[in-house]
């Protein structure tokens, strides 16, 4: 049976029940998750505040998935509680899905169908007139850039086109909260920096977003917040540059100038940071704490006749913290296998 979806108004603050604006478009506490034996989430809490970005980071596995699923609607937590828009998401689960669009991992159009006739069906299906259904659709087409493909089916966009079709798909209904799942995965480098750009805009309509990935880069690109999630708990939360600064180091960077100097660049920064450096063709880097450590090391290379390339002292990264919390860095997650529920 068709339902009628009246659009949300473009408001900085979430249209709650009653009318009532609230100041944190999710609010979740406790959320627990259990697949037989496997225990998805444990206790999870986070808030998103409404017009902004949360970033969810974790490997595979780690709960982020469930997550969505579960304020989404689409699961049923096994204890804990949550509000979306101010809605319960299981008292209130009909309002909670007139107002959320979800992206997934991978697109959903149907690739028999051109990109008008994707975005008409789903209008369709939420209660549109076919007029208004079909003013919506070209709205769409043309605010992600696929007016001239439109008419095309969809098997033969690129990867990137897919990704803005699945996403304008999602927004058919005027979402006010988008859930995005790793929505660049598999996607190339050109392709990942439209779509970050599409969030940017939508967000700065009002749009709320709560972003899984397992890019950091994305994350510390388009997040506002962001919650690091692993074996089912949050495990950090912050802005990115407090998570930056939770590792209570900084990165000192030198290349030589020269090849063959580079074992003595080895030694000396080594010396000076008291740890064993990272080298990575002909850059050596080192964590330090102590501020003094560039003066030094610029000192040192000058004492010993060394050309210095380049050097740098810098905040640790996204990639660097994500070591720090989880033992390892985030590309060895990306070949596990993904146990959440589907």
């Amino acid at each position: 049976m068709l339902q009628n979806v009246e659009p949300a108004t473009a408001s900085r603050a979430g249209p709650g029940p009653r009318g009532t604006e609230t100041e944190f478009a999710i609010h979740a506490e406790g959320l627990v998750k259990r697949f037989g034996e496997t225990t998805a989430l444990d206790g999870v809490d986070l808030t998103v505040r409404t017009g902004t970005v949360l970033g969810v980071l974790g490997p595979n596995g780690a709960g982020k998935t469930t997550t969505v699923r579960i304020l989404s609607t689409l699961v049923t937590p096994d204890e804990g509680h949550a509000t979306v828009a101010g809605y319960d998401i299981e008292k209130d689960a009909h309002q909670v899905r007139q107002l959320i669009g979800l992206t997934g991992q991978y697109a959903s159009v149907d690739e028999s169908l051109t990109g008008v006739e994707n975005l008409l069906l789903i209008g369709r299906l939420l209660g549109f007139s076919r007029r208004a259904a079909k003013a919506r659709a070209h709205e769409l087409l043309e605010r992600f850039s696929l007016t001239e493909a439109g008419g095309r089916a969809a098997k033969g966009y690129s990867g990137g086109m897919r990704r803005r079709l699945d996403l304008a798909a999602s927004l058919v209904g005027n979402a006010r909260l988008l859930f995005l799942d790793e929505p660049t995965t598999g996607l190339d480098p050109r392709s990942r920096l439209e779509l970050w750009d599409v969030v940017r805009g939508l967000v700065a309509d009002g749009v709320t977003v709560l972003l899984t990935t397992q890019y950091l880069e994305e994350a510390d690109a388009l997040a506002d917040e962001i919650v690091v999630v692993d074996h089912g708990k949050v495990i950090a939360k912050g802005t990115p540059d407090e998570l930056k600064a939770s590792t209570g180091a900084q990165r000192l960077t030198v290349r030589g100038a020269q090849a063959g100097d580079l074992e003595k660049v080895v030694r000396l920064i080594g010396e000076i940071a008291g740890v064993t450096p990272d080298v990575s063709g002909q850059v050596v880097s080192v964590p330090v704490t102590d501020p003094a450590a560039l003066p030094g090391a610029v000192r040192r290379l000058e004492e010993a006749g060394i050309v210095i390339g380049e050097l740098s002292l810098r905040s640790s990264s996204l990639d660097e913290v994500f070591l720090s919390l989880t033992g390892r860095p985030a590309e060895e997650t990306a070949g596990e296998t993904e146990e959440e529920i589907r």
